[in-house]
Order: C-alpha cells, then sequence, then structure tokens
C-alpha cells in the first residue's frame, strides 16, 4: 500500500482507538508460542465492521496484579491452524479502557477468511477467532448476512446463536454469512435482583442474576436497578459476553452493530432518562456518555468519538442539566445534552460488493420527545378499556403543528372527551433529527449497489387495528376508524417516514428494504407512508426480526389477559382447550372478526374468509411470539429474507443444533423498476407458521 494509504488508515486506527496491523507479503508460521488460555479472555474475541481491505479486531485481557496497561501481540493468518501467519502487531491494553483492545488489521484481499488471536507477554493466548472482508463493491457475486436483535440474558437463552452457527457451517461456501448485523439491544440495562422477582420467574421463564452492579440505583418504584456508573455499563458487557452461544457468534463472524434504547436506557431518549413511576425527566448527561463508552469499548465499530486517543475513549466532561430548550427537529440545545449526544456517533454505512449498499442509523439519541408520553393526554383515555389509539389522533400528535398542511386543530379530541391540542405550536416529531436524516437522505439518493438496505432498530409496519369491527359486548370503539396498538417506533412516526418514502419514490430509487428489530416478533410486508382508505403506494419492502432471547407480546400475553377478560380472544386463544396461540397475529394482519372467529372455532381458513382486506395490506407476515434470526441473501435480481424461528428459549439447548425449529419461512422479492410496485412471494419452508400468515 502507498505511503499515504498508510497514513491516511493511521489516522484512522487513532480515531478508532485502535492498533494498526498490516497485511504483508511475507507469509511466515506463527512464532509466538500461543496457548489457549481462554480463562484470561473471558469475554472472547470479536471482529467488526469490515470492509473491502480491512477489519476491526477485539478482546479484553483484564490483568488483576495492580498493573495499569499491558501490551498483547495480536496475529491475523490465511489458516485455522496460524502456519500462514500474514499481519502481525503490538497492542495495549489499559485499565483506563477497562482492558478492552481494538486492533484496525488493513492492506487485507477483499471477500477473504482470516483467522486471528490475540497472545500475552507469557504466551498465554485468546480463543481463535475467524473474521471475513468484505467483496471489492464491484464484485457481482451473490451477498449473505444475517440480522439479529433483543437479547436479555437473565430472561432465556441465546440458542438462536447456535442454530446459526451450526447451520452456517453446513452450508457451502459460497451460501455462509458474510457478516450479522446486531440491531440493537445488545445488553438490558434493566434488572432485577432476587428480592424484585416474584417466586422467582417471569411468565414462564426462570430469572437468573448474573448481572450485580458495583453501584447502581433502583427505579420505577423498586421494580428494577438501572446502571448508576460507567462500571455499572461496563458490567452488563461482562456478563453477556461470557455467554458460551454469544461469544461463539462473534468469534465466528465480524459484528455490525448499532445501539437501540437498552445500551443506555429503557425509556431514554438523547441524554434524558424517563421511568415509569417516576415524575418528570431524569437528565442523564452523565450516564449517556458512560453508555457511548462501554458501547465503544465492547463493540468493534467504525464509530468516531471526536477527539479521540490511541485505544482510550476520549469521554467530554459534561453536567447532569435539565434539558428544557429543543431546536425545531426536538433536538435539545442545552450544551451537556449535546456534549453527551456527541460522544459517539453511531450512524454509518457500509458497502458490501456489488449488491448491498447497508445504511444504518440510531434512532435513540436524536429523536424527539414521544408526543404520547404527556399527561395532558390522560384525560382521554380515563374510561378507555380497549387500549388502542385512535389513527386519527395520533396523526395530529405526530404532525403538530404541520398537520392539514398548517392547520391543526385547536383541541385533540376522543369520543366525547376533549383537551386543549398541546402539539398544535410544535414541530412534527423526529426520529432521526435534522442533521443524521440529512446524511440518510443523502445516501440513499447515492447509493450505487442493487439493494439500498436500511439498518433500523426500529420496525417501520403500522400496528393497525380496525376495532371499528368490535362487537358490541367486547366494549365500544369512540374513535372514527382504525386504531393503533402502538405508537412508540416507526409505525407511528407519520410524518418523517412520509418524508422519508416519498424521497425514495422521488428519487426513483429501486432495491429500498428495511431491516428491524425491538418488537420481538417478525414483521414482514410492504414500506408505505399511507394505508387504505387513502392512496397505498408501497416504495419497498419492510422486515422486522424476531428477539434472541427477549420475552414478546404473545408471552405477555398469555399471562397478563386472565380466562375472564373479554379481549383476551383478540389477543391469545386455546381452541379445543390446547395450547395458547397467537390471534394477535390475525388481529394485526387480518382484523378483528379473524381473530374471535380462530378463538370460537378453532379454524384458520374461517378466519381468513372474514378477514379486513383494507386493514393491513402492508403485510404479509406477522408474528408477535417469534424468537430467532432472519438471514438475507441478495443477487441481481433478488432479495431472499428467511425467517428462522425457534421455539420459546426458556432454557439453554444442550444440542449442537441449537435445538429445534418452529418454522422457516422465505420471503422473495424481485427487484423492481422506478414507478413499479414491489412485489414478494412467501413460502414456508419448514415447520408451521401457525397464525402468522
Amino acid at each position: 500500500m502507498p505511503i499515504s494509504g498508510r497514513r491516511q488508515f493511521l489516522k484512522l486506527s487513532i480515531a478508532l482507538g485502535a492498533s494498526l496491523a498490516w497485511g504483508c507479503a511475507a507469509v511466515r508460521p506463527s512464532s509466538s508460542g500461543w496457548r489457549e488460555r481462554r480463562d484470561l479472555y473471558p469475554q472472547g474475541v470479536a471482529s467488526g465492521d469490515p470492509d473491502n481491505n480491512s477489519v476491526l479486531l477485539w478482546t479484553r485481557r483484564p490483568y488483576a496484579d495492580g498493573r495499569k496497561s499491558a501490551t498483547l501481540l495480536v496475529e491475523v493468518a490465511d489458516d485455522p491452524a496460524f502456519t500462514r501467519v500474514i499481519a502481525k502487531t503490538a497492542a495495549r491494553v489499559q485499565a483506563e479502557s477497562d482492558w478492552t483492545c481494538r486492533v484496525l488489521v488493513g492492506h487485507l484481499q477483499a471477500a477473504h477468511e482470516y483467522w486471528y488471536r490475540f497472545v500475552d507477554d507469557e504466551g498465554n493466548g485468546s480463543r481463535i477467532g475467524r473474521t471475513l472482508t468484505a467483496p471489492s463493491p464491484d464484485d457481482p457475486r451473490p451477498s449473505r448476512f444475517a440480522f439479529v436483535s433483543c437479547q436479555s440474558l437473565p430472561e432465556g437463552a441465546m440458542n438462536a446463536y447456535r442454530r446459526m452457527i451450526f447451520e452456517d457451517e453446513r452450508a457451502a461456501p459460497d451460501e455462509r454469512l458474510g457478516f450479522v448485523l446486531h440491531l440493537g439491544d445488545f445488553v438490558y440495562e434493566v434488572v432485577q435482583y432476587p428480592d424484585q422477582v416474584k417466586d422467582g420467574h417471569r411468565y414462564d421463564r426462570l430469572i437468573t442474576f448474573p448481572i450485580k452492579f458495583p453501584k447502581g440505583k433502583i427505579v420505577a418504584k423498586n421494580r428494577f436497578w438501572v446502571p448508576d456508573s460507567l462500571e455499572d455499563y461496563r458490567a452488563l458487557y461482562h456478563a453477556y459476553l461470557q455467554d458460551p452461544d454469544l461469544q461463539d457468534a462473534r468469534a465466528r463472524w465480524p459484528f455490525v452493530a448499532i445501539w437501540d434504547n437498552h445500551e443506555f436506557s429503557w425509556q431514554g431518549w438523547q441524554s434524558i432518562q424517563e421511568f415509569p413511576g417516576t415524575e418528570g425527566w431524569v437528565p442523564a448527561q452523565t450516564l449517556k456518555v458512560a453508555a457511548n463508552q462501554a458501547w465503544f469499548e465492547y463493540q468493534p465499530a467504525r464509530v468516531l468519538p471526536p477527539g479521540a486517543k490511541l485505544d482510550t475513549f476520549n469521554a467530554p466532561h459534561v453536567v447532569d442539566t435539565l434539558v428544557k430548550d429543543f431546536d425545531d427537529a426536538g433536538l435539545g440545545t442545552e450544551p451537556n445534552n449535546l456534549a453527551a449526544i456527541d460522544s459517539l456517533i453511531g450512524y454509518r454505512a457500509l458497502r458490501w460488493g456489488r449488491h448491498i449498499d447497508l445504511i444504518v442509523t440510531d434512532q435513540r439519541s436524536y429523536r424527539s420527545r414521544d408526543p404520547g408520553n404527556h399527561d395532558e393526554i390522560n384525560p382521554l383515555f380515563e374510561e378507555d378499556k380497549l387500549g388502542f389509539v385512535p389513527e386519527e389522533l395520533w396523526a395530529q400528535l405526530d404532525a403538530g403543528r404541520d398537520f392539514a398542511n398548517g392547520h391543526p386543530p385547536a383541541k385533540l379530541s376522543f369520543g366525547d372527551k376533549s383537551v386543549a391540542n398541546y402539539r398544535a405550536g410544535e414541530a412534527a416529531q423526529s426520529m432521526l433529527g435534522a442533521k443524521q436524516k440529512a446524511w440518510f437522505l443523502e445516501r440513499l439518493r447515492s447509493a450505487q449497489a442493487t439493494w439500498k438496505i436500511w439498518g433500523n432498530t426500529l420496525g417501520t409496519p403500522d400496528w393497525r387495528v380496525d376495532p371499528q369491527n368490535l362487537p358490541a359486548a367486547l366494549g365500544k370503539w369512540n374513535g372514527a376508524g382504525y386504531g393503533l396498538m402502538a405508537t412508540s417506533d416507526w409505525g407511528g412516526m407519520y410524518h418523517e417516514r412520509a418524508e422519508i418514502f416519498d424521497a425514495v419514490r422521488d428519487a426513483g430509487i429501486t432495491g429500498f428494504a428495511i431491516v428491524a428489530g425491538d418488537r420481538h416478533s417478525f414483521w414482514a410486508g410492504y414500506a408505505a407512508k399511507a394505508l387504505p382508505p387513502a392512496a397505498f403506494e408501497p416504495v419497498g419492502v419492510t422486515f422486522v426480526g424476531g428477539s434472541i432471547s427477549s420475552p414478546g407480546m404473545a408471552e405477555a400475553n398469555e399471562h397478563n389477559l386472565k380466562a375472564d377478560n373479554p379481549l383476551r380472544p383478540l389477543y391469545v386463544a386455546n381452541p379445543g382447550g390446547g395450547p395458547p396461540q397467537c390471534t394477535a397475529n390475525l388481529l394485526l394482519h387480518h382484523g378483528v372478526r379473524s381473530a374471535l372467529e380462530f378463538a370460537s372455532s378453532g379454524d384458520l381458513q374461517k378466519a381468513h374468509a372474514v378477514s379486513n382486506p383494507d386493514l393491513a395490506p402492508h403485510l404479509t407476515f406477522v408474528d408477535a411470539g417469534g424468537h430467532g434470526y432472519a438471514t438475507v441473501r441478495v443477487d441481481a435480481s433478488t432479495m431472499v429474507t428467511e425467517f428462522v424461528c425457534i421455539p420459546r428459549p426458556i432454557e439453554r439447548a444442550t444440542s449442537a443444533d441449537g435445538g429445534p425449529l418452529r418454522y422457516r419461512v422465505r420471503h422473495e422479492v424481485p427487484l423492481w423498476q422506478a414507478g413499479e410496485r414491489p412485489r414478494m412471494r412467501q413460502t414456508v419452508v419448514e415447520g408451521d407458521a401457525g397464525l402468522s400468515v
């Protein structure tokens, strides 16, 4: 590589807080004297954010003898036996960085498999990791990756990773995964101690207690503990990365990761915390910086903390200060808030061969306040028992002063109740914030790959239901038409979502696909800004992956909706006295009548016969109880997304395959031309998808 290229990589490695290693022509056997001591590297090894000639490597080698730093040797080889070492370098680990190590390895071959390991000065070595570089931007071969999210260590097992590894090891080399896209909730900062868990269980799950914060604080009326220091956030990663399935996955593939909410705070946004049972906002600039630092230390990602120095995170000095003033995109302008947010910029893009432009965005650091999370709206729902938000009411809340081309109503109404429109003078809510959105739209418009894939921690499909079709015995619906089951993700971000989808349409972008997480459920369908009776005009396809282990809506409904609750059949049914089935899937996909019909007859054909065709033309699949992962394969003509669903991961599987499958469902999308609508063909390849189709 030319000297100028080496200088550029040196600057990049410093910005990434990484040591630098170079691939070279002189290939030699290892002379490090490596002997594996996994106990000395308790969080294993990992790699991340590969491009076509470099990749970041990671490990943690803690010392307890009082020293402040140490040096590791890093080796990268063409073969797992390390007879062909192509790069090696010395890398420093420090107590200041919790003994984590980041190494940027450059001058590598594109689309190539490598092995790597770390060795201390006594020859004690880490486990061996495997990584891959991206294909060159003009490489026409098909590409494949997996996307995952939501892994709650105390509540379940990570069997999905074991299944993913099992299948990948047995796949043909050209059908193996190139990387794993982790779409957030890598850790859950909300934990419980034994005295907070009744009978030791949540639902059917035995809660474990692998995390105890060095400091911590109690929130939500003594229901949970959350971090209160940098050491607390580090404790989360210490525990999670000792899980054998997660550790093996990180040792097999490079990960591309972005945070969601739980890497910082459950109901947090920007640098603000909110907790149920606690009045007001909790200014948490110091904790936002701490959360960012821990993420930076434990995720090998090409994220650039401003002013970073080699091997350490340059944490800005911030003071916890109440945020009072916001710009027109809802971003708090208080200096400590801005400094905390900007301490780590997570949004970025990755090119993978000719067919993938992956654009990853941050949905938490810049989002405006949730307009439904206001006490002023509570009087509208005081006597409501259905729990749905009228679509027309939410449109007013979402758009604020931009509603009806700048003519918002003076009052917000639901049935015979009304309150003053507290959003009438405020701008439409934003998930991305002005700066990130401008970057995102520019990257989207300039993307040249066949498929433009938006890696998004939050799902985009509407959570729409049709309570206007409820029988009177179940309650009176006071909305004008459709309702929403949930509003806090992109499914309720009408205004900004429409702006993005209109940009896709106006630029004639084809191959636009969204992959997301957070919902703890599998969804597939079309990316459209509006549903009937408005014009339904999809501009792309959208997928949401089930959680790795975190409990979902189906499980919660089974336990929280008692048998005598008249609304239970809308969400859960036990036809013929059999096991519970998730009629919420039918409610969202086909409507009230379908859910109630199945709850009554147990006949899926009859349930589909009374489907509401105008409810959800944007959906082809919903499983609110799905756990597992999804894979994506793309080439010049087709995108194929497979949902790999496993049984509820209550206990760790003991078999090499990670346990049985519930189903494997394939969604095949041919590339469409500008002006055409995307089309999706769905096939149940294996197992039984039940009420999800």
